[in-house]
């Protein structure tokens, strides 16, 4: 079972999370030889306040 996470910053619309979800999904199923219900896409959104980039997190 093919579990893809994606970690990123909050801002884009449910129409673009379909979107990644379902092409990810298809390429997963192209390139492991897998079904489609077999994989499990987690989208997990992170607020700018705790992504520290360089080691350093932006001011709130």
């Amino acid at each position: 079972m093919p579990m893809i996470r994606l970690e990123m910053l909050p801002g884009r619309t449910a129409e673009q999370k379909r979107d990644f979800a379902r092409e990810v999904t298809r390429l997963a199923v192209e390139t492991l030889n897998c079904k489609p219900e077999s994989v499990d896409v987690i989208i997990t959104e992170i607020p700018k306040s705790h992504w520290a980039k360089g080691g350093v997190l932006p001011e709130e």
